[in-house]
């Protein structure tokens, strides 16, 4: 087994708390490894796992796990756990696992889970919408996609995502979160392969040459894995396309670094909007 047959990998830092007597990882421990990696998974596949599984009508149950230990991993180690979904049979899905230490493979395992109802008391066959899931994942497919458009064409996704992460998670009054502007604005929604919108964002003229980006938001399962950024990158598309020459966006504090990785820098002292520290961040287009 080689780092090259897997797509998906979870990196992971061996901690104080894993290791025994022996001083290294308690072979019980890989098996969390797996299941973070699993975890992990589906947040690559673009589905948040909880939802998902409410849509369908089901839930994955672990019928059988295996592993192999070629080697150990010490305390420190930085590991790379890799993840792929090896065979979709009627009711059950293997997946297959390896955490790597650099190139050299240290445990393997093979995870059974067996698709039923919400209670686990009978097995179900495995939904289309999961087979063409990872269908498409392991062949190489993006998983998501981001759609630009107007207000009429995208509100309805965009709202529901703003409503959970600004009003129900930040507590930001409904009032001060809808405003005429959205209906000039240009709007980009990043969607999954089950057609359910994740991140959202929206572009303003904010002068002659200058794009204002804002009311970027990501779902909390979603966050961390690229769909932000997808997001972004379209709305500075959409900009260049329009001739703009700058944007500039008003950042939260939480949020700064993930602007200055996109090509954001700071630009004037913080403060406060809707009750949340933040600082201006503009760049070139």
């Amino acid at each position: 087994m080689q780092r090259s047959d897997f797509r998906f990998f979870e990196r992971l830092r061996v901690r104080w708390a894993e290791i025994d007597a022996q001083k290294i990882v308690f072979n019980g421990h890989y098996l969390m490894y797996f299941d973070t990696a699993v975890a992990g998974y589906w947040r690559a596949l673009g589905v948040p796992y909880a939802e998902t599984m409410i849509a369908l009508d089901g839930d994955l149950f672990v019928r059988k796990a295996e592993l192999e230990y070629m080697a150990s991993a010490r305390y420190d180690d930085v590991l790379d756990v890799g993840m792929r979904c090896a065979r979709v049979g009627t009711s059950s899905a293997t997946f297959v696992g390896a955490a790597f230490r650099h190139e050299q493979l240290l445990v393997s395992c093979n995870l059974t889970y067996v698709f039923a109802d919400p209670l686990g008391t009978a097995s179900k066959p495995v939904p289309r919408e999961l087979r063409d899931l990872f269908d498409r994942f392991e062949s190489g497919q993006p998983m998501v996609e981001v759609q630009v458009g107007t207000w009429a064409e995208l509100g309805a996704a965009a709202r529901a995502i703003r409503t959970e992460v600004f009003i129900a998670e930040q507590k930001i009054p409904a009032d001060m979160e809808w405003d005429d502007a959205d209906e000039g604005a240009v709007h980009a929604v990043a969607f999954n392969r089950l057609g359910r919108g994740l991140a959202t964002g929206r572009m303003l003229e904010h002068g002659p040459g200058v794009a204002k980006i804002g009311r970027m938001a990501v779902l909390a399962s979603s966050r961390h894995g690229g769909v932000g950024r997808a997001v972004l990158d379209a709305l500075l598309e959409a900009a260049r396309a329009r001739g703009e020459r700058e944007a500039v966006l008003h950042a939260q504090l939480t949020a700064a670094r993930f602007y200055e990785r996109a090509g954001f820098v700071r630009r004037g002292p913080e403060f406060d909007e809707a009750g949340i520290a933040h600082v201006e961040m503009l760049r070139a287009i």
